[in-house]
């Protein structure tokens, strides 16, 4: 089966409680119908409630895949809907922890292009109603991507997504899930695809190593 869109998901932000204090979240996103528009930074009719965390050019569009939703609710003993993770594409026939930096959706009328998986924040553990559920996302290691919006257009779901791999050498998700050694540290800061947070990470990471 082609890879294809199984639900495009929006949301703005809102503010629950949680633990006690008022919290500013757009994680809890709803599937809609018909086209929408990938520009800028969004989907229409999407926000992020802090974008120096969440959004930007690098976290403009979040996917999540059928597959990994059918493990979650093998592991959770429910079935869960789209946008339940919080994401704006769920997907369906890419393994997203294999895919790399800089491999391209042609999906609709849009280009999108992998930039980075998620790293999970408590704002996840508001919308699962479990503190504790962020550091079980991380373990289980199906993190999602991330997109950049190279192109604008309509997407829709049932569009199909073609993919186009980055060039060689590049860098896949789930590498990054591991405790990264210099060699990877230097792949990181070699690949101007990988977002600019993770290079000055690197950097840093790298300095430490290097100092005496």
């Amino acid at each position: 089966m082609e890879p294809r869109i199984v639900s495009v998901n929006v949301g703005t932000p809102r503010v629950v409680e949680w633990h006690g204090r008022q919290v500013t979240t757009a994680i809890f996103k709803d599937p809609v119908e018909g086209p929408v528009l990938a520009s800028d930074v969004n989907l229409s009719g999407d926000d992020q409630a802090d974008r120096r965390v969440h959004g930007g050019p690098d976290k403009s569009i979040y996917a999540y895949a059928a597959a990994d939703y059918d493990w979650w609710a093998s592991q959770l003993g429910e079935a869960l809907g789209p946008g339940t993770f919080g994401e704006n594409l769920t997907i369906d026939g890419i393994d997203l922890a294999q895919s790399s930096v800089g491999d391209r959706w042609h999906v609709g009328e849009a280009v999108l292009e992998v930039s980075q998986p998620r790293e999970p924040c408590f704002k996840l553990g508001i919308r699962m109603g479990d503190a504790a559920f962020k550091d079980r996302f991380e373990e289980a290691r199906r993190p999602g991507t991330y997109l950049r919006i190279i192109r604008p257009g309509q997407v829709e779901a049932g569009d199909t997504i073609v993919v186009v791999p980055a060039a060689l050498p590049a860098i896949r998700l789930e590498e990054f899930l591991d405790d990264p050694t210099p060699e990877f540290l230097q792949r990181i800061l070699g690949d101007g695809r990988v977002p600019r947070g993770w290079r000055h990470f690197a950097a840093r990471a790298l300095a430490r190593v290097d100092s005496p």
